[in-house]
């Protein structure tokens, strides 16, 4: 008897740590990325639009988008955090050399092509630099229609980011899609 309660014991105890049939879920853990979906999509109003050398920030398709406009008054739409500690590029200032230049660590940015002009070139800018590589900006085609500045962007970007997130029983939002109760 004492042999049989032992090896049932045993096989219990294997029985616990044996792979078991995977259940689908419907949770971000399987959740099938969609494909880029580039499209113009309105961003701010045209009577928004800053003063020449200067920035503003709206949102286009779930990003934060930096609306730039340089001195001869051509519009630059980039993304609007800076690296390297994210905060608003469009709180920058906009110089006559096609830059515009992060407002703590003083990192200039192309309007053009969003890369690295001058990477952190202040007392704290070489210091919190010094840490990281330098790292551009996004740059997105920017048009504007009747009353409107539109961005071109991934308007799937933002679900197929979160896509890679825990989304389950225990999410910030109380159910397993996102959703409230």
């Amino acid at each position: 008897m004492m042999k049989s309660t032992i090896v049932a014991a045993l096989i219990g105890s294997a029985a616990a740590f044996a792979p078991a049939s995977q259940v689908s879920r419907g949770t971000a853990l399987n959740a099938k990325k969609g494909g880029p979906s580039l499209k113009y999509v309105p961003c701010i109003s045209t009577d928004d639009l800053p003063a020449p050398g200067s920035a503003t920030s709206g949102v286009a398709g779930g990003l934060a988008i930096c609306i730039a406009v340089d001195a001869k008054g051509a519009v630059y739409a980039l993304g609007d955090k800076c690296p390297p500690v994210n905060q608003p590029l469009s709180f920058g200032k906009v110089s006559d050399d096609g830059c515009i230049a992060d407002p703590v660590l003083g990192t200039k940015f192309s309007l053009k092509t969003g890369e690295v002009v001058s990477w952190c070139p202040t007392g704290l800018g070489k210091l919190v630099g010094g840490i990281f590589d330098p790292v551009g900006v996004p740059t997105y085609p920017v048009k504007a229609k009747g009353k409107t500045v539109e961005v071109q962007v991934d308007v799937n970007y933002k679900a197929n980011f979160e896509a890679e997130y825990w989304s389950g029983v225990l999410d910030a939002q109380g159910k397993a899609n996102g959703k409230y109760y």
